[in-house]
């Protein structure tokens, strides 16, 4: 009957089934570098098969960026954060943007870019007090 009940019914994503309160830009770094390094193991290799694998998985983690990005601001931020640092709207529409851009191309630098912006991002992120109560990997 339930089953039914909610058939038509819109489906609804999260971060995680329960508000864990665990968020940490790192795991958007992790991300952006390993499309980087993938970007250089792509022209390292004359090996077509071994190409077109290494651009499948940019591809799927700059979309894993995406995703990170994505959580912290919707998720994490609040709008006290923006009032505070009125450039992280932009920040987060570059770093989105920045994969996106990614996803499109095999130029290291256009990684290396994201990863800047994510680095922006970070810094924020560990200057709000929030952030200092559940990062997983501040800054040393």
């Amino acid at each position: 009957m339930l089953h039914r009940l909610f058939a038509n019914a819109t489906p609804a994503h999260a971060h995680c089934d329960l508000y864990c309160g665990v968020y940490d830009p790192a795991q958007a770094k992790i991300e952006a570098l390993s499309c980087l390094k993938t970007i250089q193991k792509y022209h390292d290799s004359d090996d077509e098969h071994f190409k077109t694998r290494a651009i499948i998985i940019k591809e799927r983690q700059a979309e894993e960026v995406k995703h990170h990005l994505m959580v912290l601001w919707a998720d994490f931020f609040t709008k006290d954060h923006f009032e505070q640092f009125p450039n992280l709207h932009q920040l987060f529409w570059d770093g989105v943007h920045g994969a996106g851009d990614v996803k499109k191309s095999l130029d290291a630098a256009v990684a290396e870019k994201l990863l800047k912006t994510i680095d922006e991002i970070s810094d924020i992120f560990w200057q709000t007090d929030k952030g200092k109560q559940m990062g997983v990997y501040p800054p040393a």
